[in-house]
């Protein structure tokens, strides 16, 4: 058994993978930068990220696959299902033996395992792109607080830069420890402490401008309005607005404070 041991990268991956041919690597157990317990007598592989190496195992991929099956690769990386990494690399392994698109086999376990995490990611990506709500800090940067099941900000970062282009924004992962940030210009990846408890009045105090609060009470004030107590149906509502999101949303903080 061969513990390969990458950057956590998609492109580190990829060199993963190329290497696993290159130096006919077998039984491979992938691992993020450290070495896991359950395999201390295992034989170690480090992979360095190789541009070069991740560009000639991706482009004979699309030479297989269709631009969905790609994407697919893509989304189900993002959604760091456990053994995502194996499954994905089995997967690679059936598409470079297959003569024909294998993308339809759904009665290949990998197969659709990726089609289900990519799926997984693809909804948690859309739910990101409608749950994020950003604050304003007295330096005139937009920040928004997210902690979503899969590792989504790769997948939504076009998005945001798109729609707030004229604005400088942070979009930060608890659960990540990471954040992307725009400048007016490009967006690059962030790592900092950060505290997050939306429930800090200090915090708040710190670093918000002297109109957030204002602001958020008019958003509150409208969520409470728009909505119609008579029609009012939990069960699809939560359904929609899964309760793991309220304590980042601003109109459902003073429901989590009751």
């Amino acid at each position: 058994m061969t513990l390969l041991i990458y950057d956590g990268t998609f492109e580190g991956w990829l060199t993963a993978v190329f290497e696993i041919y290159e130096y006919k690597l077998q039984d491979v157990v992938f691992a993020k930068d450290e070495a896991s317990n359950a395999l201390l007598f295992s034989k170690t592989h480090i992979t360095e990220t190789d541009h070069t190496k991740a560009n000639r195992v991706l482009k004979g991929l699309k030479q297989r696959l269709s631009i969905n099956g790609i994407t697919n690769m893509n989304h189900a990386f993002f959604s760091e299902l456990p053994q995502i990494e194996e499954s994905l690399f089995r997967f690679a392994s059936y598409v470079f033996s297959s003569s024909t698109n294998i993308e339809g086999d759904l009665s290949n376990n990998d197969v659709l395992n990726i089609q289900k995490a990519a799926h997984l990611t693809g909804k948690e990506s859309h739910r990101m792109k409608a749950f994020v709500r950003f604050k304003l800090t007295k330096d005139q940067l937009y920040y928004a607080i997210v902690e979503p099941d899969c590792n989504v900000l790769p997948l939504i970062e076009k998005h945001f830069k798109n729609r707030y282009a004229d604005q400088r924004w942070l979009i930060y992962d608890t659960k990540r420890k990471y954040g992307i940030y725009y400048d007016l210009k490009s967006v690059s990846t962030v790592e900092l402490t950060f505290d997050a408890n939306p429930s800090s009045s200090k915090f708040l105090a710190e670093i918000s401008d002297e109109d957030e609060e204002f602001f958020q009470s008019l958003w509150r004030n409208y969520f409470k309005n728009v909505n119609i107590e008579s029609r009012k149906n939990t069960k699809l509502h939560v359904q929609h607005m899964p309760k793991r999101y309220w304590k980042n949303l601003i109109e459902k903080i003073p429901d989590i404070k009751k």
